[in-house]
């Protein structure tokens, strides 16, 4: 039995594939990229069916933050030229976040840069949660503030929110060399807070900063071992001004791979396809969808997305359809309720995935500067959010 048709097998009933499995699907050549999205899209096709859902975020407080994370453009001493503001008050939040839900989108997410909230802040994201609610009482809210302290997590829930979202980004080896104001170990202990808050956990990775096939797969195990509810697998946006600026290592086809190992290895998880989508996947984004079921819809923290309308054409032209809010998105397993919509389709007969050592997918040139758009609209400016 060859490594797709195992890997099928084993994400149809839950089973963690080996770490020589996970490795060998990111040493996949070039060649066997459809082979590989097909084998992955029958383990999300079982679990979630043809829907995607969508998430929308809302920048609360943008820039200034003391953390030394070096992919972010928001970090301590960066110079990229994003938007600057402050805490965002109730009501503007609940604005910009009405448009993401207008747009379709199903989860709301609000983010604040800094190391993690204070007990004044938690008091105004809780105040945000609750003006959001009222006006969209079936919208999910997930916070990403950073940090918890001790009964954070519960305050939060107690106000509204649903979720939590902080990100492993790396594997626990090299996370010294991304951030040094903060451990791997700290991120791991805020989501096991909100796990224990009864706040739905949402933990995920960025590739693309240099990292090896064993630290993709070292970060992915280790979100299995924390069992989130989602995992968004971010790629890299090389900021002008960041230390990673001049990370240009995937290409469409490096990002198909990833994606597919962590389907494989998280089978009947929230895969979400997050920020960096439009500049490494580019006209390959479609093909995704067969993997992921569910996306960030327009723009995101600092820079821009493809315009709302875009996002949505893209899944109906691929014959998807966009979650509706009283689906449920987990399957029952996972949520204790229905899924909404059938959650097992039939799926093509996978072929042999042909061994090669040509086409690894590594960059070789300057990568697509041209394509990271700093984002100049929605929260923080008096243009219109792209939803």
């Amino acid at each position: 039995m060859d490594l797709l048709d195992t890997l099928v097998e084993k994400g149809l009933r839950r089973e963690l594939p080996t770490r020589e499995e996970a490795l060998a699907v990111l040493a996949t050549s070039d060649d066997d990229v459809l082979d590989l999205v097909a084998a992955a899209g029958r383990v999300r096709r079982k679990w979630f069916g043809r829907r995607v859902k969508l998430n929308y975020l809302v920048n609360l407080k943008s820039g200034l933050c003391p953390e030394d994370c070096s992919y972010c453009s928001q970090r301590l001493g960066s110079t990229a030229g994003i938007l600057k503001y402050t805490w965002l008050k109730p009501d503007e939040a609940s604005e910009v976040a009405a448009a993401g839900v207008a747009g379709g989108a199903k989860r709301v997410c609000l983010v604040a840069s800094g190391r993690g909230p204070t007990d004044r802040d938690v008091d105004r994201v809780s105040k945000t949660i609750e003006a959001i609610k009222e006006q969209n009482e079936d919208v999910e809210v997930c916070a990403c503030l950073g940090l918890l302290s001790e009964g954070q997590a519960e305050r939060l829930r107690a106000a509204g929110a649903d979720a939590y979202n902080h990100n492993l980004n790396t594997s626990e080896d090299t996370y010294g060399k991304i951030t040094t104001t903060h451990t791997y170990e700290d991120r791991v202990d805020t989501v096991q807070q909100a796990q224990a808050a009864g706040l739905s956990a949402c933990s995920g990775l960025i590739a693309g900063m240099g990292e090896s096939d064993e630290d993709l797969v070292d970060v992915v195990f280790a979100l299995r071992a924390l069992d989130p509810d989602s995992v968004p697998v971010n790629f890299l946006i090389p900021f002008e001004g960041t230390p990673l600026a001049k990370e240009w290592h995937l290409t469409p086809q490096r990002c198909l791979r990833i994606l597919a190992m962590v389907r494989f290895v998280c089978p009947d998880v929230e895969v979400r396809l997050s920020g960096g989508r439009e500049i490494h996947l580019r006209t390959l984004q479609p093909l995704a969808l067969h993997v992921v079921n569910s996306i960030f819809l327009g723009d995101y923290l600092t820079s821009e997305g493809q315009a709302g309308q875009t996002d949505l054409d893209m899944i109906a032209d691929a014959g998807f359809e966009v979650e509706g809010a009283g689906t449920t998105t987990l399957p029952a397993h996972r949520a204790g309720s229905g899924c909404g919509s059938p959650c097992s389709a039939p799926g093509s007969d996978v072929t042999e995935a042909e061994k090669s050592e040509e086409g690894t997918g590594q960059r070789t040139d300057a990568g697509r500067p041209d394509l990271v758009a700093v984002r100049r609209r929605g929260a923080g400016t008096e243009v219109a959010p792209n939803a």
